[in-house]
């Protein structure tokens, strides 16, 4: 495993791992090694059915309804 040394961290993001690092019932340096693993991992890809269920709800269906107004049949030709 390789070692990773960070100089110059401000006293209040030292002290807020800190906390967290209690928070969770483990040492800084796990907090350390946890936040960087999840800051630099590959995201996990998504299914279909995930993305559907984040999609917001944005109105009734028949807010989309397609309202006919002639052009359409101009569109292509």
């Amino acid at each position: 495993m390789a070692t990773l040394l960070v100089r110059n961290v401000d006293e209040t993001l030292v002290q807020s791992l800190r906390e967290l690092a209690a928070a969770h019932g483990r040492s800084a340096e796990a907090e350390h090694r946890e936040i960087l693993a999840k800051a630099l991992r590959k995201p996990k890809r998504r299914s279909f059915v995930e993305i559907l269920m984040d999609m917001p709800d944005v109105g009734e269906d028949a807010d989309f309804d397609r309202i006919d107004d002639g052009e359409s049949s101009h569109v292509f030709g």
